[in-house]
């Protein structure tokens, strides 16, 4: 036997399928629609009510709005009473319009919601398509992405058209209830996806990645390890002639640097591995206070503090040790005097004796 599907039917189907929602929300719109409709031509109705959405049609003094999926038969009860008024379809159409696209558009915000809530936590290619202030928006498929300027890395600049990978940090809703994805390209798990994409040993759990620090648009520090024998997780990330580590650097804008370390349980070590690629000397620790006072050479004093003191500092944010440089000349300390002493983002004046010595990362 062949079913026959009425005109209402397909067109159901067809703008649920469109908008990419369920029938059943659009048959729920559809009634929300004719309540409102019916209420406002024929209910008795209060000023206050009448601006009121009928978001709950079965708690409305007893009134319910049936709807035949087939055929699109429509018909109005109150307390099971058919009360449809003579030639209501044409009023009730006419009414019914704006109301039943706002609901269409707010099931299909919230299906676009439930979509990206389930991507927070992941990169995805995002394309600028306008600015409002400081702010970016990208188009990153089925919704708009925010780019909000302290997520973006201060040294980039954003044109239109321009495609960048981001990093789905949360959904927000704003005073007006709107959800807004907010999306950056500072924070960082955004390396730490990017090398996910780049490494298949991170993807899939042969390297595991402890730890990464930033310092957006300058250098960032990424922690390893891999509890496999024979296996280089400093070696994996970085890849054959860098190729790797340099694919993660170019998705950063290609000034980034990146420095990949070892972890290791051991403090002495590990403190080593992320003041690099300075080289240290002797390495004095107070666990109990994570405090730790490093010793170098006037030469590696510059590597170890880095540009504005970015490398201890982010060393210090990867080890959790407060870190102070003390400079020695030739394996001897210097007087206290000319101790240059940098601990997390203080960094005081060089000796006057090293003020000639730019200090670069």
């Amino acid at each position: 036997m062949t079913v026959i599907k009425s005109e209402f039917f397909l067109a159901l189907n067809q703008v649920a399928t469109e908008r990419g929602i369920s029938p059943d929300d659009v048959i729920d719109s559809i009634k929300m629609a004719v309540l409102a409709a019916y209420k406002k031509d024929y209910g008795v109705v209060t000023e206050a009510e009448d601006t009121k959405e009928a978001e709950e049609v079965e708690q409305d003094d007893g009134l319910e709005v049936t709807i035949n999926k087939d055929t699109g038969e429509t018909h109005i009860l109150e307390d099971g009473k058919d009360i449809t008024p003579p030639g209501f379809g044409r009023i009730a159409a006419q009414t019914a319009r704006q109301v039943i696209l706002q609901k269409i558009r707010e099931a299909e915000k919230r299906n676009i919601v439930k979509h990206y809530t389930s991507q927070v936590g992941t990169i995805i290619k995002g394309r600028v398509i306008r600015f409002d202030g400081k702010n970016a928006y990208l188009d990153i498929g089925k919704a708009e992405g925010v780019l909000p300027q302290e997520e973006q890395i201060r040294n980039e600049s954003y044109q239109l058209n321009t495609t960048l990978a981001v990093y789905i940090k949360e959904i927000k809703e704003d005073p007006f209830g709107n959800s807004k994805i907010i999306v950056s390209r500072a924070d960082p798990k955004l390396v730490e996806e990017l090398f996910k994409k780049e490494v298949p040993e991170v993807e899939n759990g042969t390297v595991k990645v402890f730890k990464v620090v930033r310092e957006p648009g300058e250098r960032a520090k990424i922690a390893v390890l891999s509890d496999q024998t024979g296996v280089d997780p400093v070696g994996a990330c970085v890849g054959q002639k860098g190729i790797r580590v340099k694919a993660v650097t170019d998705e950063l804008g290609g000034s980034e640097k990146i420095d990949i370390i070892q972890w290791n349980s051991d403090d002495n070590i590990f403190l080593r591995e992320a003041l690099s690629p300075a080289i240290v000397g002797n390495i004095e620790i107070d666990k109990e206070k994570k405090y730790a006072k490093v010793f170098v050479n006037v030469d590696q004093a510059p590597l170890a503090i880095g540009k504005s003191g970015v490398n201890v500092n982010l060393a210090s944010m990867l080890t959790n040790f407060n870190i102070d440089i003390v400079q020695e000349d030739n394996g001897d300390k210097i007087a206290p005097e000319a101790v240059q002493t940098v601990a997390l983002a203080k960094t005081t004046e060089l000796p006057t004796e090293n003020k000639d010595k730019q200090i670069e990362s």
